[in-house]
């Protein structure tokens, strides 16, 4: 009976007993974040904080599946064996952490299908940094040391994202991914320090081209960047781009005189009163090139993704078929 009275109340009525309620939904919404909490898949939660989640979530699974491909190129190019088999690792491992998010952006109300068409229609993004070519075998070693690195750098502390499912799939992934950026470092600490003098060139050539790209990796800067306050005040993200865009760049500063190449920023230098590095201008009209498509590789990774989905419709209705059929037994019995 309530509901009938709330349903034939007049409609200004009934806009305002939902404004109170969205209002009073919104207010323990945000004393929960404020607390600490993490917010489950069943909680009330403002629509745009699940927009953002779905758009955030789905671009990183993105990322990781289109991630597979510049390292794929090398699988029956790798030099040795070992390297073989950990480069093949390394792509599974991908796989398997863009299901893991396709999974938790799932529980979202989104579906797959749905995230997969609007990356293939162009509408979804994924990182910037898989628009670029792999050249030569030690880019292999730097997408590990410096693409794998500042994705740790970017996902540890989504570990602590307010939203459970994607902070659960992120504590795996971002193990993995460490094993990732040590294989990458010690397949490049190999050629530095046992290889040619043809070989280090080579290392030096690939930290050239994909140090700056790398640091594109962490997004604009924050003045520049319009989703980064609200994902902060959500919990979302837990510290902006700029500061783990420093955090980056003072960690490989130190690692590359381990290895023994240069960073390609003449600017690059510690400083003492700020207890952190200095670093060169990015050139950001890159940056938006590249993620509006006009990258040396935007039109051959997403062409290849597309090719993947329509090679595999046949696995799909066949797994549907299977179930249908038994469906269709379990009923019968």
């Amino acid at each position: 009976m309530c509901t009938q009275a709330m349903d034939l109340a007049p409609k200004e009525e009934r806009a305002g007993l939902r404004s109170a309620d969205e209002a009073a939904l919104a207010a323990r919404f945000e004393a929960r974040i404020d607390a600490g909490e993490w917010i489950e898949a069943k909680d009330w939660m403002p629509e745009h904080y699940r927009k953002t989640l779905v758009r955030q979530i789905s671009q990183h699974a993105h990322s990781e599946c289109v991630g597979m491909l510049p390292e794929g190129h090398w699988l029956t190019r790798a030099p040795t064996l070992k390297r073989k088999a950990i480069l093949l690792a390394k792509v599974q491992d991908e796989g398997g952490h863009g299901l893991y998010l396709y999974a938790a952006a799932e529980t979202l109300g989104t579906s797959r299908d749905q995230m997969l068409a609007a990356l293939h229609g162009g509408k979804a993004k994924y990182s910037s940094i898989f628009n670029y070519p792999t050249l030569a075998w030690a880019d292999v070693g730097v997408i590990g040391w410096l693409v794998d690195g500042a994705a740790i750098m970017n996902q540890v502390p989504l570990t602590r994202c307010s939203y459970a499912p994607y902070a659960r799939a992120m504590v795996r992934i971002c193990r993995e991914e460490s094993f990732h950026q040590r294989q990458g470092f010690d397949s490049l600490h190999v050629m530095m320090k046992e290889g040619t003098d043809a070989q280090r060139a080579m290392v030096q050539d690939a930290v050239d081209r994909w140090w700056w790209p790398s640091l594109m990796m962490f997004g604009p800067p924050d003045a520049d960047s319009q989703n980064s306050a609200q994902s902060m005040r959500w919990g979302i993200k837990r510290l902006s781009n700029d500061t783990l865009r420093q955090k980056f760049v003072d960690a490989c500063a130190e690692q590359a005189k381990v290895l023994g190449v240069t960073l390609p920023d003449p600017l690059l230098k510690w400083n003492e009163a700020r207890g952190r590095h200095d670093f060169g201008p990015i050139d950001w009209s890159e940056f938006w090139r590249v993620v509006g498509g006009d990258g040396p590789c935007n039109t051959e990774r997403l062409a290849a993704r597309v090719q993947a989905w329509e090679d595999g419709a046949w696995v799909r209705e066949a797994a549907l078929a299977h179930e249908r059929k038994r469906a269709a037994r379990e009923q019968a019995a």
